[in-house]
């Protein structure tokens, strides 16, 4: 079977790669599962927060983009990412400028989250098209004082934070510029690209953890957020009710959805964050985040049934929320 662009579909993870995890280590805490951004590791009286994950789809702030978007795997834990380390592929028509843009970006993106570079490893690839840089961003707290995704439970409500579509709208802003400069106004992509200084949850993941009523948090990063809300979904083994008229999205992120005929709801989101609440606190960790300038909404609700994952139109229509296949980046970024 050809697997699709992008992440491996779930049926590949359980039968393949969650069966051939190695030896099992009393100090795994939270090992490899379903909609996990990261693992835990137990190291004496506090724990090892780790995350790891390639950019591979951007040109445009690639280096940025492997620190934030791992910084963004550790903070959905509610842990601060303290140190990074980085595998950097260059084609082999790279130059000495190349790796001097890609590193200039990774030091301005650690200095700004308070992130130690650790290491890493950099090469030239024979038989690559374009840079890879795969990142791995790890954080330290006390044992039991994290979350996971994996909390999530029946009459909770589901907050997203910022807007649908963020990362991938950045991206597209740059990498298609050329495209676009003649459809849509100049201000239009300047705004669809400053969402690159937005990208970053690591404020409000550690704020929302800190309020002690967050039962689950999510990364919605590959397959946008239609994705993620599933991921949430399958690590708390529920279901879920979104209200589509709760979803924001920004009218730069419509255009350009447009433009490329792409669903905003499975274009890449890092930069929002979906965190599950206990019932009866959700408004008052939106009222948080809004005092902190984070915009956050209330999308829905979680159900007991893991069948039941749906979303209602603004004309009060309830349908299945679709699974993404592949993140519709991939398909604009192919056009």
């Amino acid at each position: 079977m050809k697997v699709p662009v992008g992440k491996v579909p779930p049926k590949i993870l359980e039968e393949i790669i969650f069966n051939h995890l190695g030896v099992k280590r009393k100090e795994v805490v939270v090992g490899p599962s379903f909609g996990l951004d990261g693992a835990v590791i137990k190291v004496g009286h506090k724990v090892v927060v780790t995350s790891m994950d390639p950019i591979t789809g951007a040109l445009a702030r690639i280096g940025w983009l492997a620190v934030n978007i791992n910084a963004n795997d550790v903070a959905t834990f509610g842990v601060q990412p303290a140190f990074f380390s980085s595998c950097i592929l260059l084609p082999e028509s790279a130059t000495e400028k190349t790796v001097k843009i890609i590193c200039r970006q990774i030091d301005q993106g650690a200095k700004k989250l308070g992130v130690a570079i650790t290491g890493g490893h950099s090469e030239i690839t024979p038989n690559l098209s374009f840079p890879i840089v795969i990142g791995h961003c790890m954080g330290i707290t006390d044992r039991g004082k994290y979350v996971t995704s994996q909390g999530a439970s029946a009459s909770d409500k589901l907050v997203l934070t910022k807007s649908v579509g963020i990362e991938g709208t950045a991206i597209l802003s740059i990498d298609k510029r050329t495209r676009l400069a003649g459809k849509m106004r100049a201000s239009t992509l300047k705004k669809a690209e400053d969402l690159f200084d937005h990208i970053s949850i690591v404020k409000e993941g550690t704020i929302a953890f800190k309020t002690g009523y967050v039962t689950a948090m999510h990364d919605p990063t590959e397959g946008g957020v239609a994705g993620g809300i599933h991921e949430l979904a399958d690590a708390s083994n529920v279901g879920f009710r979104i209200l589509e008229e709760r979803l924001q999205i920004t009218s730069e992120t419509l255009e350009i959805c447009k433009f490329f005929e792409i669903d905003p709801l499975q274009l890449a989101a890092s930069g929002s964050l979906l965190i599950a609440i206990k019932k009866g606190f959700a408004d008052r960790i939106v009222e948080v985040l809004k005092r902190h300038k984070i915009s956050a909404s209330i999308i829905g609700e979680i159900l007991p049934s893991v069948k039941k994952r749906v979303i209602v139109s603004r004309n009060g229509h309830e349908e299945e929320l679709i699974r993404p296949k592949s993140d519709h980046l991939w398909q604009a970024l192919q056009k």
